[in-house]
């Protein structure tokens, strides 16, 4: 396995091509790529952890880093679970920092649910600093190329809830009129849709409502460990081609596997053997979508779609 100094040398070429728009040629075009991924670092107490080498099955979190670095991205969303088992900043500074916190400067993160198994996600908050947005609520929007894109915080019960007229949805409803692009992006933790063995969560749906009233194209989810892709969906959950919201569920960030359940309707891809992220090329009327396996892994799944 490539070393911690090794990978450390290969993120002065990331960040270079960060700095200068690391992007995709289409038709004489250059277009930003962005990564993504979640349920990420094993804490380092964990015995498959060993050393931050891992298991052929476990704590793969240096293999997924090894694809960003390489990947030369023009930035990098952290789904949530970025750090197990309990986010402690102690833990960050060792397994996450030595593997996807090679590419921290070019990083948009989300928490997921370990990060709150420190009160308050204290180590998720001080471990990113302003790049997480405010301790208080953890969501925050920006801009890369042409598309708008959203980090929210599906941790609910932490931050007010996130029902119709919670704070966090009324702040997603004045920010998605505030910001009308043509293309738009949201991510957090756990997926309003999935046939993983976490399921459908419902507590997100208000926000789904919003995004699709504003017209949203993407949403990216981890919890699940495993790779799925959807169909666009309606707030329902019904496939809706014209006007529908495509979610991939991406926690294949290195922690483990799992498997899936009911297949739910509008799946189209799925794998929950492979670690890998997950590769968007943001075009101004649409993307294109690659699932990279790391090293050794032979699964991948490669498409493209256009915004509302």
């Amino acid at each position: 396995m490539q070393t911690y100094d090794v990978i450390r040398a290969g993120i002065l070429a990331a960040l270079c091509a960060a700095i200068l728009g690391s992007s995709q040629t289409a038709h004489g075009a250059r277009y930003p790529v962005i990564a993504a991924a979640g349920d990420i670092a094993c804490d380092p107490e964990t015995p498959a952890y060993n050393g931050g080498s891992g298991t052929t099955s476990e704590c793969q979190e240096g293999a997924t880093a090894r694809l960003l670095i390489r990947g030369h991205f023009t930035a990098v969303l952290t789904l949530g679970d970025n750090q197990y088992d309990a986010g402690s900043l102690a833990a960050y500074q060792t397994s996450y920092d030595s593997s996807w916190g090679l590419v921290k400067a070019i990083t948009h993160p989300a928490p997921g649910n370990h990060e709150y198994g420190t009160p308050g996600a204290s180590g998720y908050f001080r471990y990113f600093g302003a790049a997480a947005g405010r301790p208080a609520n953890g969501y925050y929007s920006f801009q890369i190329g042409t598309w708008h894109l959203v980090s929210l915080n599906s941790n609910c019960s932490a931050i007010g809830g996130c029902g119709t007229g919670s704070p966090e949805e009324r702040w997603l409803r004045a920010d998605l009129t505030s910001h009308p692009a043509r293309c738009t992006l949201a991510v957090w933790h756990h997926p309003r849709f999935s046939s993983g063995v976490h399921g459908d969560n419902a507590v997100t749906s208000a926000l789904w409502q919003d995004l699709s009233a504003a017209h949203a194209d993407l949403v990216l989810t981890g919890h699940d460990h495993d790779y799925e892709r959807f169909a666009p969906l309606d707030p329902n959950g019904r496939v809706d081609g014209s006007r529908g919201i495509r979610e991939f569920v991406v926690g294949t960030g290195g922690r483990s596997h799992s498997g899936f359940l009911l297949i739910r309707p509008g799946s189209q891809a799925r794998n929950s053997t492979t670690f890998g992220i997950l590769a968007l090329t943001l075009r101004p009327t649409g993307y294109d979508w690659h699932f990279v396996p790391v090293a050794g892994g032979t699964y991948t799944d490669k498409g493209s779609g256009s915004c509302h």
